[in-house]
């Protein structure tokens, strides 16, 4: 993925270009797939000849209002991918892989804060997201054979 974003930079102009990317197993379960995003368009030719790896399906991410903040159509964008970063939670191990993955220089900033209750940081996060209830929550004790420390997972929409 890496030489593909390289690839994808150098076609543009080797302009910065801010993308995140999150794998998927093909619906038989037999290989990857990625879902990624960018922050500008990009020609779906010029991705194909860039990939050189096989199948290209592009689509534009709608429903950003005009006029609207760019944050706007990075949080919708965000939605989007989120629905995938949040099945491989549900799905097979990815082998090692990241569950997602975003440009240098890009990465989300950290927003650390400390809870003494698992309740408590859920109250703390919906404070952080504007006061939005999440869509889904997932923790490790949901899953039987958890190995690692207790974790958990919210995601918003």
């Amino acid at each position: 993925m890496a030489e593909f974003f390289r690839g994808l930079r150098g076609a543009l102009e080797d302009k910065p270009l801010p993308y995140v990317w999150v794998p998927e197993w093909h619906e038989s379960g037999h290989g990857l797939h990625l879902h990624f995003a960018v922050n500008t368009f990009v020609r779906h030719r010029l991705i194909e000849d860039v990939w050189g790896r096989g199948f290209v399906s592009i689509k534009r991410i709608t429903g950003q209002r005009h006029g609207a903040p760019k944050v706007e159509g990075a949080r919708i964008a965000a939605r989007y991918l989120s629905k995938y970063v949040a099945k491989t939670f549900d799905s097979e191990d990815l082998g090692g892989r990241h569950r997602y993955e975003v440009a240098q220089g890009f990465q989300p900033r950290a927003v650390r804060f400390t809870a003494t209750s698992d309740d408590e940081a859920l109250e703390r996060s919906i404070d952080l997201m504007g006061g939005a209830l999440p869509a889904r929550f997932w923790s490790s004790a949901e899953t039987e054979d958890w190995q690692g420390p207790p974790a958990r997972w919210v995601q918003w929409t």
